[in-house]
């Protein structure tokens, strides 16, 4: 199961310029207007994102941030925690001590009483006591449907982390190095999901941002075997965001790829055509959230993989 039909978003009570997270991330840019209104536009940018995917029919779960403690990244929930059809929840090591916050055990509970099913929570934080970092699906691009794990290291993605929830999913992890160019300085990006993304049948990723030519090819072959067509983009479209997408699916069992319209506008019609042969695309504008907050559509969206619980379900059936 590469998609998910269920997404959760959470909706940011107080989204701002995190300097914490400043120092790796370089597409976060400092603003001058104020609090309030960067935060007034945050959530202008969150309500109408939410409202075109459930327009497709794509089912969304709001989750609203809390005031106190303040998380000025809140709005992007896929780094802390992941979902597995076996019921596995997972949280993992953040890198800023002030996105460990974000973690937050109510929110479990609550898709725990909309009848998600979780038999495991699987706490990974212990590896932030020796700087070792993993952050969810930003440091790691999963190809479900091969059991693969794509992640270029750095100072959130590192190696032993990585190995173990490899380990812990039976998947099998190709580690890359990745970098971009930075005032004239090669520095490593720091998310995964900013460079690749994986769907059903495509996969796109700037593969002239992995120097190395032996990664590169095994990340192209593995690509490749797992029946992917490779869409290359270029590190200029990469830096609009355009590798950082999320295929989601609705119950009808029709297919989007969800891409900011930054993103989307970076794209050449060849590349845009090949996306909608096998879906539909989504392009939210969102570029306050992606200005201030280095990230976009798809570090908004944390997929829920989790069963029903089947009781639950048998005993609504019989009501």
């Amino acid at each position: 199961m590469q998609i998910s039909t269920t997404i959760l978003m959470v909706r940011p009570a107080n989204f701002g310029f995190n300097a914490e997270t400043a120092e790796n991330n370089f597409y976060q840019v400092p603003d001058s207007r104020s609090a309030s209104e960067i935060s007034s536009l945050a959530l202008k940018e969150f309500d109408g994102f939410v409202a075109m995917l459930r327009d497709q029919g794509v089912n969304v779960i709001v989750e609203d941030d809390t005031s106190e403690p303040i998380k000025p990244d809140a709005v992007f929930p896929n780094n802390w925690f992941s979902t597995h059809p076996d019921g596995k929840l997972i949280l993992y090591p953040m890198y800023s001590p002030n996105r460990r916050l974000e973690r937050r055990k109510d929110l479990i509970e609550d898709l725990m009483k909309r009848k998600f099913k979780v038999d495991e929570i699987i706490d990974l934080s212990f590896f932030e006591e020796d700087a070792q970092y993993l952050e969810g699906t930003g440091s790691m691009v999963m190809d479900h449907q091969s059991n693969t794990i794509f992640a270029c290291y750095s100072e959130r993605t590192h190696k032993i982390p990585l190995d173990y929830v490899g380990k812990l999913l039976g998947y099998k992890v190709v580690g890359f190095h990745a970098v971009q160019e930075v005032n004239g300085v090669y520095a490593p990006i720091y998310h995964t999901n900013v460079m690749m993304h994986i769907g059903s049948d495509l996969a796109v990723v700037c593969l002239d941002s992995i120097p190395k030519a032996s990664e590169k090819q095994a990340v192209q072959k593995s690509l490749t075997q797992a029946g992917k067509k490779v869409v290359p983009i270029t590190p200029k479209q990469k830096l609009h965001f355009a590798g950082n997408m999320l295929e989601v699916g609705n119950d009808g069992g029709e297919k989007f790829t969800v891409m900011s319209e930054a993103a989307l506008d970076s794209l050449n019609i060849g590349q845009i055509q090949l996306i909608e042969k096998y879906s539909t695309i989504i392009s939210p504008s969102i570029p306050t959230i992606e200005k201030l907050g280095g990230g976009s559509s798809r570090c908004m969206m944390a997929e829920i993989f989790l069963p029903f619980d089947e009781s639950f379900l048998s005993v609504k059936s019989k009501s």
